[in-house]
Parts: C-alpha cells; structure tokens; sequence
C-alpha cells in the first residue's frame, strides 16, 4: 500500500513560498521538504486539483511545479497511481557505501548509524550563511579555534544551562569525534590509564587508545552508574582521564542527575582525575518538559572538567562540527594538540551552525518530535515482536539498548542481517569484551522502516535461540554487523 502526504500537509509544510514565479516558487519549496525529510520518499503527493484547492492557486501553477519536480528529479510520474517523491539518483546516493554497505540489496534497513536525517530549515540556513560567507573570504579562511560568531554562541549556551563560559574557552572541531581525538592527544600520554564506561561509544574509545592510553573499564548496568564502584575505581588506578557520557549515555541512555554529577565530581576531585564528559545527545531530552529542566553540566561541578559537543546529533551528521569547551587555562594545550590534526573546520559550515543555534528553538523542537514518533514505533514494536526482550525506554538519546535471554547478541545481528537488517551487537561497545547479551536499536529511521525492522529482527533471533539447543550447538561467525564502520 503506497504511503501519501495529504494536500493540507502540504500547504502546511510549504507555507507562504514565493510567487514570482508561483509556480517556480511552489516547486523550490517542494524540493526542499523532499530534501530534508519532511516529506518521504516514495510517498504520493496529492492530486493537482487537490492541491490548487488547498493553496489557493490556479491548477497550471501546481501542473508546472510538478513538471519542475520531475524534470529535476524529486518527483517521479507512476502511470494510473499518481505523482511519488524521489531524489536525484535514487535514495541509495544519500549514504556512504563504507557506513551502509547493502551489497546490491534495496531493502537492507541499516541502523547500525544512530543519526537522523536533516531537520526542517537547514536549506535555509545554508542560504543565509551563504550570505555571510563574503565577509570571511578576504582572511586566510583559518580558525584553529572557531569562527568567533560560532564560539560566542556555543558559549551562550552554556552560561543558559549554568556554566559561566567565555567564547575563547570554546575550540570548534570537524565533528565531536574530532574533539575526542584532539583532547587524547593533548592530555594522554603512552601507557596512562584512562577509565572509560563500559558499555561506551566505540569510537571515542579507539581515539584515546591510539593515543596510547591503557582503558580502564567502569562498568554501567542497564539500571544506571554505580558511583561507588566508579569511585574505587578512580581510587584503585590513579587514572589521568575519565571519559565519561553523563547526559544520554551511549548506549545505556542514562541521564546522570545534579546529586550524582555532584558526587561523582567529589570522587574525581579526590583522585585528581580530569573528566571528559561527552555532551553529544545533551539536546535531546525527549520527555515533556525534561529540556527545560535538565542537569547542569558536570564541569558546573569538576571545574577542571574537558566537555565536549556536537551538531551532529541535535542538528545534522553532513555538518561534521563538534566542539570542546574546556578551562581557559587549558585552551592553549589543546590549540598546540589540535594543529598537529587539522588547522580548523570549514567556514561555510561553521555560518550553518550558527544559524541555526540562533533558531534552536524552532529547529530543535520540530527534530525532538521525529525523534519521539520513532522511538514510540520502536518501543512498541519491540514489545510486540520481541517481549523476551529486556529494555528500559530512555528519556532522551537516540536508541535502545536491549537485553536478551541468552548471550546470543552477535549470531542474533549475523542472521539478522541476512534478513535485511543491521544492527550492532553488545560486544562492539564492551571495552574488554562481553555484553553479548545486549543490542542497539538507534530509533532514527522513519516509523516504518523501524517496525519492520524488528519483524525481521524478531524473526532472526527465532531463528538463532531457536537452535541453540545445548551448549555445543554452532554459532554464526563473529562477522557482519560486529565487523561495520560504527559512527554514532
């Protein structure tokens, strides 16, 4: 059964566009909500009469901005069925063939990437900064440290969550994962211990590995963080760093609350432990009322704390923008860490970014929305097909993180995706093996794909559990999903 937009969605969603002319206008506006999401692909757009009734427009102008549509490939004629939205080169030319191998098959739901698509306005945005760029064009075009309209108003979000902040404490970086590798290599040295969750982000755990740290394991239940556990642990290794994901722990989701922030920053203070607390999904409280109410930062509480941030989990992966904010006594540090890696992060994009932190509370409340309607799909979904499975649901973040009967997580993710699916298994984020009782469901695909995906999920782990009769039964290799490029 074909999915449809209705034309007062469309109305709604195209708002007031130009009209000189109406119907160049009209299919520039189209083009857009197609673009970012708003509007899916392969979904019907409605018939021309009911489009110039719901615009109030002649029926030529909706005529030609459908021919506009096709001719530019955003839209596709299907003979007897109507007018279906597409983008040029089909939907497979918007992902990276590393991140999201499908080996020929149109039909792999890949969520191996807990990112989402572009949110509403960000079109608009790069017109905007587009605008601005001219201004930057007679300078060399490098900020080792930011541009300084970007720093000041990363700064100003600080200081509204709590955190007095100076925009020169803010180092802008090409994504968050930037951030961890240039704080690894400005304050770890070979053989230091860092402690770091388990279960954590992989790839910030490869980063200060190949800085020549030796990670220490703190391990977080599914029920939350053991402070007193973390505490001997600080106390028993005389760790140089912990890093640490304190708001929406990936892949836990966790929230750490202002008491545990506070006591956790005794701990470290105690030990002289310097915390990096990763903030990427910091924005994206999804319970009503919980933004405006979320914990302070932890460096309000370990002053000597390193954070770092990131667009690409609030606003858009293809940004590639992240930050470090860090004691301005420190900063230097950093800068001298930073340029050995790279000389700054793009201008236009950085212009971007701004924009829409001037607009976050337009842009950051449409993108919390799509987040709740595809977590609420997942949960359910979950619950229907796959009710052995073990799962809290997280008031923010972007996943769920699952745990199974039996130790079964990597031959469950190997058959699953013979059936079309991906996903990542416990042991990708376990920092010395184990968790194979655990699975990641990011809940950033449409609805759709999200309840489909667990039919098929639910229909390989029959499959494994299945024929796991006795200890001696085979298992699936260590392969496919485990063996993928992680980036959230």
């Amino acid at each position: 059964m074909s999915r449809l937009v209705s034309a007062a969605r469309v109305a709604t969603l195209v708002g007031d566009f130009p009209r000189s002319p109406a119907y160049l206008g009209l299919a520039e506006s189209l083009r857009v909500v197609i673009g970012d999401g708003r509007i899916g692909l392969g979904v019907r757009l409605p018939s021309e009469r009911e489009l110039t009734t719901a615009l109030d427009v002649s029926r030529t102008t909706v005529t030609r901005a459908y021919e506009v549509l096709r001719e530019s490939g955003y839209a596709e004629a299907r003979r007897g069925s109507g007018t279906f939205t597409t983008v040029p080169g089909g939907q497979r030319r918007a992902h990276d063939r590393a991140l999201m191998p499908s080996n020929g098959r149109e039909d792999v739901i890949d969520l191996m990437c807990a990112a989402h698509s572009a949110p509403p306005g960000l079109v608009e945005a790069y017109q905007r900064a587009t605008d601005e760029l001219p201004a930057y064009l007679s300078g060399p075009g490098y900020f080792p440290l930011g541009v300084p309209a970007l720093q000041a108003r990363i700064a100003a979000t600080y200081e509204a969550r709590g955190l007095p902040t100076a925009p020169e404490q803010v180092m802008v970086t090409a994504g968050a994962l930037a951030a961890a590798s240039v704080v690894a290599q400005a304050f770890t040295a070979a053989g230091e211990r860092v402690v770091v969750e388990s279960p954590t982000y992989p790839n910030a755990a490869q980063a200060l590995r190949h800085a020549g740290a030796r990670l220490v394991p703190a391990t977080v239940d599914p029920d939350g963080w053991d402070l007193d556990a973390l505490a001997a642990t600080l106390r028993q290794t005389s760790p140089r760093l912990a890093y640490l994901i304190p708001d929406f722990q990936n892949p836990t989701g966790h929230l750490m609350s202002d008491e545990q922030r506070e006591e956790l920053a005794a701990a470290l203070a105690r030990t002289r432990t310097t915390v990096v607390a990763d903030e990427a999904h910091q924005a994206l409280a999804l319970r009503p009322g919980l933004a405006e109410a979320m914990p302070r930062p932890l460096a309000a509480y370990a002053r000597d704390a390193i954070t770092i941030g990131s667009a690409s989990k609030s606003y858009w992966g293809g940004l590639r923008l992240g930050w470090v904010r860090a004691p301005l006594d420190q900063v230097d540090r950093l800068l001298q860490a930073r340029i050995g890696l790279d000389l700054g992060a793009p201008v236009l994009e950085q212009l971007v970014l701004a924009d829409l932190m001037d607009r976050s509370e337009e842009v950051l409340p449409a993108h919390r929305e799509r987040l709740v309607a595809g977590r609420d799909a997942l949960v359910a979904a979950v619950r229907e097909h796959l009710p052995e499975w073990r799962f809290r649901v997280p008031d923010g973040g972007l996943a769920l993180w699952c745990e199974l009967p039996e130790a079964l997580a990597t031959a469950t993710t190997v058959e699953a995706e013979r059936r079309g699916v991906v996903v990542a298994p416990g042991p990708v984020f376990a920092v010395e093996g184990g968790l194979d009782r655990f699975v990641r469901i990011p809940w950033t695909a449409s609805p759709d794909d999200l309840t489909e995906a667990v039919r098929r999920l639910s229909a390989a782990w029959e499959h494994v559990s299945g024929r796991r009769t006795s200890p001696d039964a085979p298992r699936p290799a260590t392969q496919g999903a485990a063996g993928r490029v992680m980036v959230a």
